[in-house]
C-alpha cells in the first residue's frame, strides 16, 4: 500500500528540488508567459485531453482572433468552432465560450475564486478548477492529471490501479500534502512538467528527475510498471463511405449533428457501414434517402485512414452525383470552394480528406 505522509525535512526537499529542477528544465511555453486569466482560461480549455505541441499550433491564432472574454462571448459559435478545426473534441469549444459568457454575466469578467465555483463553469472538472484557482488566485489546490498520478504513482509505489476509487484518493491527498503554498501558481506547473518530460510512461528518464532519491518505483527498478490501469479499451474498427458531390470547384458539406464525436462541425455527406463491397449502394440509399431524390454513386476518387478516440476510421469518398443537385441551406448543407473551408468547423479527419480530393 503506498505510503501517503512524509517527514517535514523530507517534504522540505521535495519541494525544492522539484522547484529548482522547474527553473532550470522548464519548457517556454506561451501561456507561461502571461498573467492574464482569459488567456489562462483558453490554455486549460485546449490542454484539456490534447498535447502540448497540438495546442502550440492553434493557441496564439486563436488568442489573436479572440483575445478577450468580451471577444468571444460576441463571436458566432461556428467562428469559435472554425478556429477550433483539427484541434479534436470540439465539445471543449462551446464550453469555453459559455463559460466566458458566465464568467462576463456573473463576475464582471474575473474568473471566480472559489473552487465550488470554478467546478460550476461548463467543461470545467476537478483539475481544470485546480489548475485555475492557482494559476489565476494563487490558491492551495492541487491539479491533479495523468501525469501528476503517474509521477506520484511511482514515487510512493502505489500499485493498485488507478481507477478504482481509494488508491486515487490516496493520490489526490498525496498531491495535496506536497503542494508547496509558497509558490501556488508555479507547484502545479512543475509536477505536470515532470511527468510530461521526464517520468514518461515508457523509458522515464530517471537520471535527470529531482525526486529519483526519493522515489520508491525506481528503487525498486520497476517505474515503468506503473502506475497500474486497466486493460486499453478494444479499438473499433470503422468503414465510412462519404459522397462527393461538386458545382464547379465547389463540394457539398453537411453539418454533423452528434452530441459526443465532432459535434458540429462540417463534413462531406456519408454513412459508417457495416459491408465494405456494398459501400456504393449503401452509400446511394443514404444519399437518396436524405435528398428525396435519385442519386448515382460513381467510381472512388480518394481513401483515408484516421484515428479517432477508440476508433480507427478508413474513409473512402465516392463521386456523387443528383439531378438537379441539392441547394444551400445555411444551416446544415453548404458548397464550399476550398478557399473557404478554413472558415467552417471541420475535422482533421476532414480536411485530411478534402486535401487528397483537390484536383
Amino acid at each position: 500500500m503506498a505510503r501517503a505522509s512524509f517527514t517535514s525535512s523530507t517534504l522540505r526537499r521535495l519541494r525544492q528540488d522539484l522547484l529548482a529542477w522547474y527553473g532550470r528544465s522548464s519548457r517556454d511555453l506561451p501561456w507561461r508567459r502571461t498573467r492574464d486569466p482569459y488567456a489562462i482560461l483558453v490554455s486549460e480549455y485546449m490542454l484539456q485531453q490534447t498535447q502540448v505541441k497540438t495546442v502550440l499550433s492553434y493557441y496564439d491564432a486563436f488568442l489573436s482572433r479572440f483575445p478577450t472574454f468580451e471577444a468571444l462571448v460576441k463571436a458566432k459559435s461556428d467562428d469559435v468552432r472554425a478556429a477550433w478545426s483539427g484541434l479534436g473534441y470540439y465539445r471543449r469549444a462551446r464550453n469555453l465560450q459559455a463559460a466566458s459568457r458566465r464568467i462576463l454575466v456573473d463576475s464582471g469578467g474575473q474568473i471566480p475564486d472559489s473552487f465550488d465555483t470554478l467546478l460550476d463553469l461548463p467543461g470545467v472538472g476537478p483539475y481544470t478548477a485546480a489548475a485555475l484557482a492557482s494559476l489565476v488566485h494563487g490558491l492551495p489546490h492541487a491539479a491533479v492529471d495523468g501525469n501528476v498520478e503517474r509521477v506520484l504513482s511511482r514515487l510512493v509505489e502505489e500499485r493498485r490501479v488507478l481507477s478504482e476509487s481509494a488508491p486515487r484518493r490516496r493520490i489526490a491527498a498525496l498531491a495535496q500534502e506536497l503542494f508547496d503554498p509558497e509558490h501556488p501558481s508555479i507547484w502545479n506547473q512543475a509536477v505536470m512538467e515532470l511527468g510530461a518530460t521526464v517520468c514518461a510512461p515508457a523509458r522515464p528518464r530517471c537520471g535527470e528527475c529531482p525526486w529519483k532519491p526519493h522515489c520508491r518505483a525506481h528503487a525498486r527498478g520497476n517505474p515503468e510498471r506503473l502506475p497500474r490501469t486497466k486493460p486499453d479499451r478494444a479499438v473499433t474498427k470503422v468503414e465510412r463511405a462519404v459522397g462527393v458531390f461538386r458545382k464547379n470547384d465547389a463540394v457539398l458539406l453537411v453539418r454533423r449533428s452528434h452530441k459526443t464525436l465532432l459535434d458540429g462541425t462540417w463534413e462531406l455527406p456519408g454513412l459508417d457501414v457495416t459491408s465494405p463491397k456494398q459501400s456504393r449502394e449503401n452509400l446511394a440509399q443514404h444519399l437518396e434517402s436524405w435528398l428525396g431524390r435519385r442519386v448515382t454513386v460513381g467510381s472512388e476518387l480518394a481513401s483515408i485512414q484516421h484515428a479517432l478516440t477508440y476508433r480507427r476510421v478508413l474513409v473512402r469518398a465516392f463521386e456523387a452525383n443528383a439531378h438537379p443537385l441539392p441547394r444551400h441551406r445555411q444551416q446544415d448543407r453548404r458548397w464550399v470552394e476550398p478557399s473557404d473551408v478554413s472558415a467552417l468547423p471541420t475535422s482533421s479527419m476532414t480536411l485530411k480528406l478534402l486535401a487528397k480530393l483537390k484536383p
